[in-house]
Parts: C-alpha cells; structure tokens; sequence
C-alpha cells in the first residue's frame, strides 16, 4: 500500500524547477501559505554591472577635475539642462528625459551583488552564505505574490550575477524557504516547464484521470481538505505546463524581428522584457561582459584596475545602445508605468587614476581601484519621476555632499514602487522576526 501511494503521489511529479528537487506542486503548495500583500501589480528588471563600473567615466563626469581624476574622456549635454553624460553614452543621453541617476551612492565595500540585491553587505567578497540573514528582494516579492504565480513564476534570474563562478550565488531566500529562490530559465529549470517529448496533452489528461481515479479511490479513507489541497496544487502545476506561457515569453521567434534585431548583442534585456510584459514580478540580469554560455556568469568585466579606458572604449558603446534598447523599448509599448528598471554595480571606482600603483605594480597606473564612497545607480519607469539626477559628488566624484543615498534607500525606493511596506518582518531561523531593511527611506526626489 505505501508503495502504491508513492506511485501516485509522484505520478505527475511537474516541473522540478531547480529549487533542490521541489516539484512545482510542491512550490505553489508552500507559497500557498504566505497570503499575497503587495498592492501592486507594477514589475522590476534590476539589471546588475558586475565588477564595479566607473561613475566618473559614465555618468558623473567631472570636465573641469585634473587629468588625473577626469581621465581621457570627455562629457556631452543630455537632453536634460544642466546634466552630462559621458561622450560614449550618447544614445542615453537622447533619451536622459526617460531616467534618473542617482550620484554619490555609498556602499560598504564587497565585491559581489548581494548588497544591491538585499541591502546588506556580504560576511566577505563572494561567500554570501557564511552568515547572512537577509533574503534578496526578488524572494521577498516572490514571498508576498505568492498565489500570483498561477501561469508565471514570479522572480527569474536570466544570468548568474557572480563577479567570477567561484564566489557563492547572491540570489539567496535564506529564511523565506527554497520555494521563494529565482526561477532560472536554463537546463532542468526550462525543460521541466514543458511537456516531453513523449507526452502529449491528450495523453497528459489521460493521466489527470488516472490521477483522479486513484484519489476516488481513496477519499472514503483519506481527509478531504488534504485530498483537495493537493488535487489544487498539482492542477496549478499542471496549467503552468500545458499553458505554456513561460516557453512563450522566452520563444524569441514569437518577436517581431524587427525588435529582434534591435536587441542584438543583448537579447537577455529583450527577455527581461517579454517576462515582465507577460507578467513577472522581478527579473535579474546581468549586462556587459564575457559570458561563456546562457545562465553562466557575465564575470566582473566592469573591473577595471588595469588599462580602464581601452576597456571602457570597448564597453560603454554596446552598453549604451542595450539600456537605450530597453528604455524605448518600453516606453514605445507603454511599459514605463509599470515596469521599473534599475541599473548598478556594487560599487564605484577611484576617482584618481593608478591609485593602486604604489600597492601593487606599475601595470595599475592605467586602472582604477575599488571605491565604495561614491557609485551610481540609474533608475527608469515605474511610475518614479525622471529626468532628473539625484545626488552630487564634490569636484573630484571622491564624495557625495552631504548624506549619502545607499542600496537600503533604493531598494526602499523599489518596495515603494510594488506596494510592499518595507518595515514588513519575516521570522528568521530562530523566529525572532527581521524587517525587510533597517533604513527605510526611500530616494524623496523619485516619489
């Protein structure tokens, strides 16, 4: 007899997901016990700039530094009095009126995404599960949009955020439970969101009815809340498959070529997009880099300690025209209401060039280290006020002046935009409950 349960239980085992062995029914059971409290239905693509990318040589200019802070680049008027970019982003500085940079952002100084994505810096660079205690907030949305994720999963990572693959993932739900990480549309994760190849939907539904006569079969002796619980789950789980609506927003032969060839050279945005638009909450990518296949980390190219300007020379054109793709590709469909998009990395960089010469060799006189007192963060959409720059950095970008913004107020900034409150409390492993983020102000200016 409990073999012959075993066999049933595990007869239409769908979609396993990639979240240590959960089938799908078995998510969509445990979210079913975290009752939806986000106001709106408004999404997020955060897109992440591994490494630490220059503000000085993007979008705080300083023309009018010394040759050794501003470098050999230099600032070009945007559509936005009084605001510059850097020469090599002119394609945003057409559409500068669509965004708002926010300057002087501090951070805390590790070299990896967890920060950006929960708002706390990580124990060290790369182990972000030594001991933190915050989960992202891609698994926090996912948490409170539980009952959402009918049709879609409601938080998808298209890239692995790592600076390099040897560092642990970023993209943690800690205490909210294994249910609640990132769907990640490559290998078992997509394949398991498909019928095989074997079974078709009629022979699909022969094996529903199969399914429910062993139920009938057990009802006179089984509970019935139970029974039917999971009778709901697994036709959850079942729609999710046979409706194929996730295949469908990742079917790029389902896009115009037209946009298509837009979004050459970074089709990850082009995804972002077709999710979102067909209803994820949260998508995490990370642009402008070496990746060595779908799924695979984009490595920490922003990184730039040695020979900064040829590697920016080379980055800053492709980046410029993907985030303009995605701009006025959204605003083009009337997205930009409801889709909020963020763009950062963990850091800054120095402002003074070869400041790491005297540490570590000569070959450093043409980089820029790490700098944690001063990063950016662009901001599009969402219902936010643009066309604006929020912040301002003394004469050298060293400092913001006055009270720095940090990752906590933007993603203050972001809760705000999806309707969650962030003083909202999970209990953690040992019960003691923990708020989304201990400052919880958002950025005044966008809101």
């Amino acid at each position: 007899m409990s073999h012959r349960r075993q066999h049933r239980r595990d007869f239409l085992r769908i979609g396993a997901l990639g979240l240590g062995g959960l089938s799908l029914a078995d998510v969509l059971r445990l979210r079913s016990h975290a009752a939806p409290t986000a106001a709106t239905k408004k999404s997020v693509i955060m897109v992440c700039l591994p490494g630490g990318p220059s503000h000085i040589d993007m979008y705080d200019p300083k023309p009018e530094a010394p040759v050794e802070f501003r470098g050999e680049f230099g600032s070009i008027p945007t559509n936005v009095p009084g605001l510059e970019f850097c020469e090599h982003l002119p394609l945003q500085a057409q559409i500068a009126d669509k965004l708002s940079v926010i300057r002087g952002i501090k951070f805390q100084g590790r070299h990896d995404p967890y920060e950006l994505l929960s708002g706390y810096p990580s124990a060290r660079t790369g182990e972000i599960r030594a001991g933190e205690k915050w989960p992202v907030f891609g698994s926090v949305v996912s948490r409170l949009r539980g009952e959402a994720a009918m049709t879609m999963p409601p938080y998808v990572n298209l890239n692995d955020l790592r600076v390099v693959p040897e560092t642990d993932d970023p993209e943690v739900p800690r205490y909210l439970g294994p249910q609640f990480a990132p769907f990640r549309p490559t290998g078992d994760g997509l394949a398991n969101l498909r019928l095989p190849a074997n079974v078709s939907a009629d022979r699909l539904r022969d094996r529903q009815t199969l399914l429910a006569q062993f139920d009938q079969a057990r009802r006179a002796a089984d509970a019935l809340g139970p029974l039917r619980a999971l009778d709901e789950f697994q036709q959850q789980a079942l729609g999710m498959v046979t409706s194929g609506t996730v295949h469908q927003a990742l079917d790029l032969s389902r896009e115009d070529p037209r946009v298509c060839e837009r979004y050459q050279g970074c089709t990850d945005l082009l995804l972002a997009r077709r999710l979102v638009e067909a209803g994820v909450s949260v998508v995490t990518v990370a642009q402008g880099g070496v990746q060595r296949g779908p799924g695979l980390p984009v490595f920490g190219i922003w990184d730039t300690h040695t020979e900064n300007f040829p590697s920016m020379r080379k980055l800053l054109p492709d980046y410029d025209r993907a985030i303009y793709t995605l701009l006025t590709d959204l605003y083009d469909r009337g997205l930009d209401q409801q889709v909020a998009v963020v763009i950062w990395g963990e850091f800054g960089r120095s402002p003074r060039i070869g400041d790491e010469t005297k540490a570590l060799g000569s070959r450093f006189a043409t980089g820029r280290g790490h700098w944690w007192d001063a990063g950016f963060a662009v901001v599009a959409g969402g219902g936010l006020r643009m066309g604006q720059v929020v912040g301002e950095t003394d004469a050298r970008a060293e400092r913001a002046k006055g009270k720095p913004y940090t990752p906590q107020n933007v993603l203050a900034t972001i809760y705000h935009v999806l309707g969650i409150d962030p003083t909202t409390a999970f209990p953690d492993y040992q019960g003691r409950p923990m708020h989304l983020l201990d400052v919880r102000e958002t950025i005044r200016e966008l809101v």
